[in-house]
């Protein structure tokens, strides 16, 4: 039984595993988006948050464990320089994992896992405001909800006299062919 076991081994033995974890984590932070399995990601997702979030506080200790954990000097002053400066305000979830579909080879499940805040496209999306969101701010206030709730109407009006208009052309058209095939059947 598995009671308690919750780290993915990855097939791999202890050294073998933090290797791959710690040259997948220079990569990540250095190119901002790798192509990988699955199953490495989201154990890399679990390696690396905990190394961004150290790099928010900028000291010799936490440049050090950090170092500890990812043995590129390169990749620890892009960390704390670059990556830390755009994530700053961010309470967490720094990554991203997108799925891509499955490798020809084996079938295994292939994703991409990226840097939230370096794609540009799903930025452009997001609306930029000053508040942060927590979990248990969900209900609405009474007057955001009154407006939705007039808006909402508005809309509805506007769908049912579409569909009204459609219909009644619709009916039209059924009497004008009912008309014309019934001249048509008199002419033969």
């Amino acid at each position: 039984m598995r009671h308690n076991n919750k780290i993915n081994h990855l097939g791999r033995t202890h050294s073998h595993r933090e290797a791959l974890l710690s040259n997948m984590a220079v990569s990540l932070i250095k190119h901002k988006r790798i192509f990988t399995t699955l199953a490495k990601a989201k154990e890399l997702r679990k390696y690396v948050e905990p190394l961004i979030t150290k790099s928010k506080d900028d000291t010799t200790h936490s440049r050090r464990v950090v170092f500890s954990n990812l043995r590129d000097k390169y990749a620890v002053t892009e960390l704390f320089k670059e990556v830390s400066q755009k994530i700053g305000d961010r309470p967490g979830g720094y990554t991203r994992i997108i799925k891509t579909g499955f490798r020809l080879g084996d079938n295994a499940s292939m994703c991409f896992i990226e840097l939230v805040d370096y794609n540009d496209l799903m930025a452009k999306d997001r609306k930029v405001t000053g508040k942060t969101k927590t979990r248990r701010s969900r209900r609405k206030s009474s007057e955001e909800t009154k407006t939705t709730t007039k808006a909402n109407s508005n809309v509805e009006d506007a769908v049912v006299e579409e569909f009204v208009k459609d219909e009644s052309l619709a009916v039209a058209e059924t009497e004008e062919n009912d008309t014309l095939d019934g001249e048509v059947k008199d002419a033969k």
